[in-house]
């Protein structure tokens, strides 16, 4: 998106505050003119009542005169009956015949004539009187009408008294209202900034929606750079890499950045389809004494091996459906077609730490213990050996004394849940790796034929957040997938119809809150922060307000250049911090359709709509200057000290491109960014490191690979002053890297 220049937001925001100012102004003079015109349009109208009274006394006397003459036709009819019944039978017979028949018939001639009548006292009158005459044919009636009629007239002359004078009072209250705004000139000018930095506000919030809506772009980018160049196969680098240091890296940082991620996009003439198929690859930046050293290897994985030997795609991923071996006969061909397909053990996603070893990990069942140092594939270890589940995300938490806590669906037994899974922190061997692992909570999904898609999850204090989000899968066409030669991803949809739903289960008990809560369809990869205060549960996360961003990232898209890829990233919904607050304390006591967010200063809403419901609307934890740099993805905290407790701080990627291209940190107290950017740069996800003897939550520095597209072998490690977001230094490695995901910083052990 557009960089907005802020002086000239700034002197905008003035003038269309003194524009407003001069608006309200002018519209104060206009309401007094247009007060002063509704006096004149209300005298008019009065005059116009007046005549409409003096047509309707005209009506009336018409009417009158018409009942009068229909008397007298009465009468006249009688004597002329009368008459020609004694002596004009001839004549007179014919007439009543013709006056019976205009009367039975029309009565419409009457009434005909009687507007001829009134066609002469107006049109309206003759209007009126043939609705009365049709409606009511009958003299009584008529006069009944008229009746009525007069006493309206009377009402509605008292009542257009009663407004003639509710006008003067009004003129009166407007006039003393002038004098009393006169007298509240200042408190208005406080009133029209207050408003005026609301409407800012809302008009910037519209504005960050609206962006939202339109795939976060206030105007669309052109001539992006290509970044076929990060999602290249590269090769390994198993042996140590001296990096070239620039500025100063602390000598107090000891430890290494290990981060994850595809590294080999196919094998012979197979290509694989999607950027979350490629083969993982660890890499290792280790920093002792200000020097940075560098070393990589593939993971050993099953699929590697396989795919390996073979020389091409022999196990299925993501986006990459393995087809049948062609050295097979037709018969096992035709027939292993309808065999389920098998999970990979590609672990590309993360690293993670269970029991005090380190894994990698993805979203199937099947991780890898790993070492830390040397970067070896160790041992392949099965979720479902310990739990019932057939994955797990990649993404677990932990609490302070080394509980694991994880999710994973099931498929199987009860049918499709959704469980938490928890993992003791102590080891009875050195061989002990997920045992003691079990199931503290399984929650059914909404549609068991197609449970909610997730990358991650939240936790707080004492409870697990689960966000049941409108990405779907279609449990079919999982089963299908091979049948049909389709991937994985075919059987991932999004939903916009569906709402997002909000799950708390208690850490302690296992117990699924009974309390559901609510809001409108949004998709998240990655929660920043979730933390309990004051009765509330206070939810961070990074949003989207739809879910196709699967789709877009396949390797076609990413190696896209010129148009195409601009088109690519303008339609993609951008992702941005959002916050949701939680009620924890719900009961039949609770008042329904109020809002229950009682935090200063939030703007967050919670509503219950029954005992079991809740519905929540977001608010947003960014300014407008967030939208600049594309969203923010790929969070981080001072997890140690500050995970599931209240906090200040979170750092970023920016996405003003389909990969990170600028690191943000953001202050909640006031919602600034502090942002590093360099043009033609991509920076990884941000990993926080605390310095020793700490103090303050932003007390240390942030870790960054930075990938440059445009150069051959240009990659460096960026070290970050977390606390200003200065740069310290960085460490140059001559090697080509794609783009990865995630990682974390493993501390060495101080002898």
């Amino acid at each position: 998106m557009a960089p907005v220049n802020k002086a000239e937001d700034a002197q905008n925001e003035v003038k269309k505050g003194e524009e407003k100012k001069g608006e309200e102004k002018k519209g104060e003079e206009k309401k007094g003119e247009e007060k002063k015109g509704e006096e004149k349009k209300g005298e008019e109208k009065k005059g116009e009542e007046k005549k409409g009274e003096e047509k309707k006394d005209e009506v009336k006397k018409g009417e009158e005169k018409k009942g009068e003459e229909k008397k007298d036709e009465v009468k006249k009819g009688e004597e002329k009956k009368g008459a020609e019944k004694k002596g004009e039978k001839k004549k007179g017979e014919k007439k009543k015949g013709e006056e019976k028949k205009d009367e039975v018939k029309k009565g419409e001639k009457k009434k005909g004539e009687e507007k001829k009548d009134e066609e002469k006292k107006g049109e309206k009158k003759k209007g009126e009187e043939k609705k009365d005459e049709v409606k009511k044919g009958e003299k009584k009636k008529d006069e009944k009408k008229k009746g009525e009629e007069k006493k309206d007239e009377v009402k509605k002359g008292e009542k257009k008294k009663g407004e003639e004078k509710k006008g003067e009072e009004k003129k009166g209250e407007e006039k003393k209202d002038e004098v009393k705004k006169g007298e509240k000139k200042g408190e208005e000018k406080k009133d029209e900034k207050k408003k005026g930095e609301e409407k800012k506000g809302e008009k910037k919030k519209d504005e960050v929606k609206k962006g939202e809506e339109k795939k976060g772009n206030t105007t669309e980018l052109k001539g992006l750079e290509t970044l076929a160049p990060l999602v290249r196969s590269v090769e390994e680098t198993p042996d140590v890499i001296h990096a070239e240091v620039q500025g100063t890296i602390p000598h107090w940082i000891n430890g290494s950045l290990l981060r994850n991620g595809p590294a080999k996009f196919e094998f012979g003439d197979t290509p694989f389809n999607h950027w979350f198929d490629g083969m993982a690859m660890l890499h290792k930046f280790k920093m002792e004494k200000g020097k940075v050293t560098y070393t990589s290897r593939f993971l050993r994985s099953e699929a590697y091996k396989m795919n390996s030997e073979r020389d091409r795609i022999m196990v299925s991923e993501f986006g990459t459906v393995a087809m049948p071996d062609p050295c097979q006969n037709i018969f096992q061909r035709f027939f292993s077609r309808f065999e389920m397909i098998k999970p990979t053990d590609n672990a590309n996603v993360n690293f993670m730490k269970c029991k005090g070893d380190y894994y990698v990990s993805t979203e199937t069942n099947l991780i890898h213990k790993v070492n830390p140092e040397s970067l070896e594939t160790l041992q392949q270890v099965d979720w479902s050996t310990f739990v019932a589940v057939n994955g797990a995300t990649a993404h677990p938490h932990y609490d302070p004394d080394g509980t694991c806590f994880n999710m994973g669906n099931s498929y199987e037994g009860k049918g499709t849940t959704y469980n938490i899974i928890r993992v003791p922190p102590g080891k009875s061997n050195d061989y002990d790796t997920l045992q003691g692992a079990s199931i503290l909570c399984s929650i059914a999904p909404s549609n068991k034929s197609h449970p909610s898609y997730y990358h991650s999850f939240a936790m707080s204090e004492n409870y697990v957040v689960f966000i049941e989000q409108p990405i779907k899968i279609d449990l079919v066409k999982i089963v299908t997938c091979k049948l049909r030669g389709k991937a994985f991803s075919d059987a991932v949809y999004w939903d916009p119809k569906q709402e997002t739903v909000l799950h708390l289960i208690d850490k302690k008990t296992g117990e699924a809150s009974p309390v559901k809560y609510y809001a409108k369809a949004f998709s998240n990869f990655h929660q920043i922060n979730a933390f309990e205060e004051a009765g509330f549960l206070i939810l961070d996360l990074c949003c989207a307000d739809d879910g196709k961003a699967l789709d877009i990232y396949t390797l076609q898209n990413l190696r896209k250049s010129g148009e195409a890829l601009d088109k690519l990233y303008n339609n993609m919904s951008k992702v941005f911090p959002r916050r949701f607050v939680l009620p924890l304390q719900v009961s039949d006591d609770t008042p329904i359709d109020k809002n229950l967010n009682t935090r200063p200063s939030s703007k967050a809403t919670c509503v219950k709509k029954s005992n079991t419901r809740v519905f929540c609307q977001s608010e947003d934890l960014h300014g407008d200057d967030l939208s600049k740099y594309g969203g923010l993805e790929f969070p981080h905290i001072n997890y140690e000290r500050y995970n599931a407790r209240p906090y200040r701080y979170f750092y970023g990627c920016g996405f003003k491109h389909l990969f990170g291209d600028s690191l943000l940190k953001m202050d909640l107290n006031d919602r600034t960014l502090k942002v590093w950017y360099q043009k033609g740069l991509f920076p990884s996800e941000p990993v926080f490191v605390p310095s020793p003897n700490a103090v303050e939550e932003d007390d240390g520095v942030i870790l960054s690979v930075v990938l440059c597209p445009s150069q051959d072998k240009a990659t460096f490690l960026l070290v970050l002053n977390a606390k200003t977001f200065e740069e310290l230094g960085r460490a140059n490695v001559p090697v080509n890297m794609p783009y990865g995901f995630h990682g974390v910083f493993n501390a060495s052990v101080v002898k």
